[in-house]
């Protein structure tokens, strides 16, 4: 990911949610890319590493202590995800 006025890498970008009056935090690493196709029956996740750590630490946000079920976050083509990509939904859902 870039700055909007320039081409440097910013460091990281952040997302506040809030989910039933608690706020969560998600990170972007800096240079993630991430890529999501669908192919009929399978779905493929293709990332570069920024990109794994990132997806890595969204799950570790939403698995959080205090984190009620249904609380989620959308990542879409241009937003999160690479031009071109299928939507993906995170979400937390904790019954058996």
């Amino acid at each position: 990911m870039t700055s909007g006025t320039g081409s440097a890498p910013i460091e990281s970008t952040h997302a506040q949610v809030a989910v039933e009056g608690a706020g969560l935090r998600f990170t972007w690493d800096a240079d993630a890319r991430i890529e999501v196709r669908s192919l009929g029956a399978e779905v493929v996740i293709e990332a570069n590493a920024a990109g794994l750590r990132t997806l890595a630490g969204h799950l570790l946000v939403l698995a959080g202590e205090g984190v009620t079920d249904g609380a989620h976050l959308h990542l879409e083509d241009g937003n999160g995800l690479k031009d071109g990509s299928v939507g993906l939904v995170l979400e937390r859902n904790g019954e058996e």
